[in-house]
């Protein structure tokens, strides 16, 4: 090629010449983003050293090649029909759902061992059902399920599942975050038997509560019956002091009426008849009859 040819198709030559660089960087590089890891394989073999994030070098293709999973945390709820029918440590049969969130921990473990999401999620959902029904085996019916919250034991119960799930994914290179259970639900054939046991319970509480406050009515009523008796031995009481003063001052008056017998019976005759017209009366009555005698003339004669 003449240089003046070379000057006359330059940009064209220059276009293709970034494109292989382009081209040979490409092949000879990759890039692995912060929410993945990557595997680096030669010839099939893994390489010791997980890349880092970040742009690497590399042999082209077949000679190496770049794995990339996803290193965030996924959720997975099983895949055979969601809820799974299990039995309890008292032979009921319950109808569960559990989930769990887990992520590759390990990139080269788990593409060893299970190189395929879609394997470890198979194992998983297998791992999943195994730990469930060991763990849910150990505890009754009514520690899942139950009116009273501090009688279940579902916390306890999602500990140990994760537990044992978590022992058995490590060696697979994954770890699990978190379990739970998103449904419990019991089949139709018992639910009604449930119904009506939780109905009884119901009876026997509401009972209870009844003969409680059958027995604090009794307790109240015999309390007031009592301060009833207290208060009424107190004013009986004072009634006979009051009664016994007033003995002794009359007796007082009783000496000075001895002195004039006439004149006590002059003011008894006028108490009386006080008592008596209180207030405009019309009386037709024998006038000889205390103490109206002191109505006819002459009748008071005091000495």
């Amino acid at each position: 090629m003449s240089v003046k040819t070379f000057f006359k198709h330059w940009p064209t030559i220059l276009l293709g010449v970034v494109v292989t660089i382009v081209l040979l960087l490409a092949i000879v590089t990759y890039q692995v983003p912060q929410t993945e890891h990557a595997v680096l394989t030669t010839l099939g073999r893994i390489e010791p050293v997980s890349p880092e994030p970040g742009l690497h070098f590399k042999w082209p293709y077949p000679f190496q090649k770049v794995h990339y999973f996803d290193a965030r945390t996924r959720c997975f709820d099983g895949n055979a029909g969601k809820l799974e029918e299990t039995s309890t440590a008292d032979g009921q049969n319950i109808l569960i759902g559990t989930y769990v969130n887990y992520r590759i921990d390990d990139a080269k473990i788990f593409f060893k061992r299970l190189e395929r999401i879609g394997e470890a999620e198979k194992q998983l959902n297998s791992w999943m059902r195994d730990a469930r029904n060991a763990v849910i085996g150990r505890y009754a019916f009514n520690q899942l399920i139950n009116t009273a919250p501090e009688k279940m034991m579902l916390r306890q119960i999602v500990a140990e599942i994760k537990e044992r799930l978590a022992q058995t994914a490590a060696p697979f290179g994954l770890k699990i975050e978190s379990v739970g259970i998103n449904a419990i639900n019991v089949p139709p054939a018992i639910g009604e038997e449930i119904f009506k046991r939780m109905i009884q319970d119901r009876k026997v509480v509401v009972q209870r509560f009844l003969s409680e406050g059958s027995a604090e009515a009794s307790r109240i009523r015999t309390e007031a019956d009592r301060q009833s008796a207290e208060i009424l031995t107190d004013a009986e009481a004072r009634a006979k002091t009051i009664r016994a003063e007033g003995d002794a001052e009359a007796a007082q008056h009783y000496e000075v009426f001895q002195q004039n017998p006439e004149l006590a019976a002059f003011l008894r005759k006028l108490d009386s008849l006080r008592s008596i017209v209180r207030s405009r009366t019309t009386l037709i009555l024998d006038t000889d009859a205390a103490p109206f005698d002191l109505l006819k003339p002459g009748a008071v004669n005091l000495k």
